[in-house]
Parts: structure tokens; C-alpha cells; sequence
């Protein structure tokens, strides 16, 4: 185990620092001047050669990109060209937001789908089951914009149960908070959901058929213990495996979530940052989101190692 964790963070730190360097590449290759952008068409040549020597942009490539990990190492992300605030002090924030959206979304989408695909599974070719599996698939087919637009269409003005509101944290109302959170984390469920669904479905089908769930049921034991014991979880871990995927989908979903139902999380930052050439602002959205999703799948192997013992063994 200690030699997997001190080749996996190995690898982490590898993949940050190729994430980091892409990005720092691929900023400097948009069109324009971000001196010049971040200022206005209305700023004299003077603001903007101060402007684009505060940037580093008259530094050769090479000092620039010493300076960007130099600084990066002493935790300074620089400051918003834009909002001339420390990035700092708005991307934990922000942050904070997105990651709540997908950690609420797969909680809720991880219980129901493993409660849902064990009913489909102990319920093969009836009723139940093809419901379910009608449901997973029309989930799965829909679009993450497509679900949120007509729920936002339905929920927010034909029927407004759930009023568009001005966006509050839990700490100033937790209420209000609540309300605006149940549309975008329907929206990021469902086909999370409808995945999970199917996954614990085609998994438990598999164990239920296997040699030592018929020997624990020719022993005598209820048919419930037999499912919850043996077959549910030999089947978790697949599922466990699918859930890291699923996870990082959610973290993909979430610009188009956080875009119609004007969340103030990290995708609407990236965006603003991208059409303004605010370059500190992009590297750091793109290395806290690529740090993000380092840790999941991480996290996601630890689980399966836990869950699994042959994984140990490989």
C-alpha cells in the first residue's frame, strides 16, 4: 500500500505539472493583447505597456514560465487582471460552490442508484425491471442541458414552485439555499443516476447467477440476506470503479449546469476569465479542477483496493 500511494502521488504530481505547463502554453495562444483586454479599448498605450509589464509579458517565454511555477510554489495563484484581487480570494469560493453541486449529486445519485438497480436485479423481466431499465436509458439519452432547461422551464415559470432567487450561501439562508440547489442537482443526478442504475443491475445479475450466492441460498439463508451479503457486495465493486467516472463527468457537467441556472461557481469564473484574457485567473480555475479530479481518481483506487482484496495482489 505505501508503495502504491508513493507511486500514485508521483503520478499526481506528474500530471499536475503537465496540466499547469499545457495551460500556461495554450493561454498565450489566444489571439489579442490581455493587457489590452483586461484595460479596455479606451485605455492610453502608457496603462497598457504598465499593464503588460505587471503581466511579466515583456519577460521572454522561458522567465515567464520560471516565474509561473516559482510563484505557484509560494501558493500565490497571482491576481485577477479584471478584479485586481488576489485569485485567492474568490476561487475558494467558487470552488466551494461547484464542488458542492457534484458532491450533492452523486450522494443522491450513488444511494438511489444502487437502490434502484438491486430492485431491477432481484426483479429480472418484470414489470419493476423494465421500468427501471426504460427509465435508465431515457435518462441516460437526455442531455445534461436539455434536462435542466425544460426543469427550469417547468419548475421556474410555468409552475413556479422553485422561483428563480438571488443566489444566497446556507449560512446566510439556509431555505432559500436549499430551493435554488434542487434544480441544477436534479439536473446533474439524473443521468449519473441512470448510469449507477444500470451498472448495479448488470452487476448483482452476475453475482446472483455465481456458484457461492447458490451455495449460500442451498444452506438456508434468507433470500435477503443472501442479496444484501454476497451478491450486493461483489457488485459494488464495479460499481465503486463507476462512480470515479461518474464523478468526473459531474465536474464536466457542471458548466452547462452552473450557466442556465446561473450558479456562482468555478465554470461561470473560467468563462469570464477565457473572454477577458485574465491568464492567472485560467491557470488557476484549470489546476484546482485538474487537482480535483487527480484526488478523485485517487481517492476512487484507494476505495477499490479497500473493497477488493485481489486488488492488492495486482
Amino acid at each position: 500500500m505505501r508503495r502504491f500511494l508513493l507511486t500514485r502521488f508521483a503520478q499526481a504530481a506528474l500530471q499536475l505539472f503537465a496540466v499547469g505547463s499545457i495551460v500556461f502554453l495554450l493561454v498565450r495562444l489566444i489571439p489579442g493583447d490581455p493587457a489590452r483586454a483586461a484595460l479596455g479599448e479606451g485605455a492610453t498605450e502608457e496603462q497598457v505597456a504598465q499593464t503588460r509589464e505587471a503581466m511579466h509579458l515583456n519577460d521572454s517565454f522561458v522567465s515567464q514560465y520560471v516565474g509561473f511555477w516559482g510563484r505557484l510554489f509560494q501558493g500565490d495563484l497571482g491576481t485577477s487582471l479584471l478584479s485586481s484581487r488576489p485569485v485567492m480570494q474568490d476561487l475558494p469560493n467558487r470552488l466551494g460552490n461547484s464542488l458542492e453541486l457534484v458532491l450533492v449529486s452523486l450522494i443522491i445519485a450513488v444511494t438511489l442508484g444502487v437502490l434502484l438497480g438491486r430492485v431491477a436485479a432481484t426483479r429480472a423481466d418484470k414489470p419493476a425491471d423494465h421500468a427501471l431499465v426504460a427509465g435508465s436509458i431515457f435518462g441516460i439519452s437526455l442531455p445534461v442541458f436539455v434536462v435542466g432547461t425544460l426543469l427550469l422551464m417547468v419548475f421556474a415559470f410555468l409552475v413556479p414552485i422553485l422561483p428563480p432567487q438571488r443566489f444566497t450561501t446556507p449560512w446566510q439562508d439556509p431555505v432559500t439555499h436549499l430551493q435554488i440547489l434542487v434544480l441544477p442537482v436534479v439536473t446533474l443526478t439524473a443521468a449519473s443516476c441512470a448510469v449507477i442504475t444500470r451498472m448495479t443491475r448488470a452487476a448483482m445479475l452476475e453475482t446472483l447467477s455465481a456458484d457461492y450466492v447458490r451455495t449460500a441460498r442451498s444452506k438456508g439463508l434468507a433470500e435477503q440476506r443472501v442479496i444484501k451479503d454476497h451478491a450486493l457486495r461483489t457488485a459494488l465493486l464495479p460499481v465503486a470503479s463507476a462512480t470515479t467516472v461518474e464523478l468526473t463527468t459531474l465536474i464536466g457537467s457542471t458548466v452547462l449546469v452552473e450557466t442556465i441556472f446561473g450558479w456562482p461557481g468555478v465554470s461561470s469564473l473560467l468563462m469570464s476569465a477565457v473572454g477577458q484574457r485574465d491568464y492567472p485567473v485560467i491557470q488557476a480555475v484549470v489546476l484546482a479542477v485538474a487537482a480535483v479530479v487527480i484526488l478523485v481518481n485517487l481517492v476512487g483506487d484507494l476505495v477499490v483496493r479497500a473493497l477488493d482484496p485481489r486488488a492488492e495482489e495486482a
